[in-house]
């Protein structure tokens, strides 16, 4: 009959006429989806190649800040080769070897050891500062200073407690010379304290004391 002829050739019209523009994107953009995929996939799927390009950006990411924060750190203050005599007055007090840049230097070289080297960095950061005469040029430093060593984001964050950092906040609304007095004592205080006793007897100081006391007998 008519009606079944029509109703066949309907179906060999389905079969053979493509779909619709949209339609055809849509399976296009799903046969693509497994070897092409995009960040917008919905798949979330281990095997998504957008996995494996965000995991390469965020290594790129972490390489670069490790690089940037490397960079961001000062290298060792510029000193002659200390003395037997100036070693020996190191362990005398903690005074006499953060007087002297080759006590800072080899204390500081110890303190790298333990992951406390922040404290000597802003201690030398808020010498600096002290220095300064020129308004904007105190308040661009004070404001590195806080950033580097208070701010809690900051991986270098020294530690202070709440009354000092409340004396900070206050200071920091005109910064000065002396915005950081309290802290610098404070953290001072914590290394003549807590890391001096430790370096005294650590091989860093042990090892540059013995090469001291053997030059002599070396010439």
């Amino acid at each position: 009959p008519m009606g079944s002829e029509r109703t066949e050739m309907r179906k060999r019209q389905m079969s053979t006429t493509p779909d619709t523009p949209g339609a055809a994107q849509a399976q296009l953009s799903t046969g693509n989806r497994g070897s092409n995929a995009c960040c917008f996939c919905w798949c979330c799927c281990c095997s998504c190649s957008c996995l494996t390009v965000r995991n390469q950006d965020e290594e790129r990411a972490r390489t670069t800040s490790h690089e940037l924060q490397a960079e961001g750190i000062p290298n060792c203050e510029e000193s002659p080769a200390p003395t037997l005599e100036e070693v020996n007055a190191w362990a005398q007090s903690f005074d006499k070897l953060m007087l002297t840049p080759a006590g800072r230097n080899a204390f500081r070289e110890f303190l790298r050891t333990e992951f406390s080297e922040e404290n000597m960095l802003f201690w030398m950061a808020c010498e600096e500062l002290k220095q300064e005469s020129n308004k904007s040029v105190i308040e661009e430093k004070a404001r590195l200073i806080y950033e580097d060593y208070i701010s809690i984001l900051s991986p270098k964050e020294v530690s202070l407690d709440s009354r000092v950092r409340e004396v900070i906040n206050r200071n920091m609304l005109e910064p000065s010379q002396h915005t950081f007095d309290d802290a610098q004592l404070q953290i001072y205080t914590l290394m003549h304290r807590d890391s001096y006793p430790r370096f005294m007897n650590s091989a860093i100081y042990k090892d540059l004391l013995r090469s001291l006391s053997e030059k002599p007998t070396e010439a």
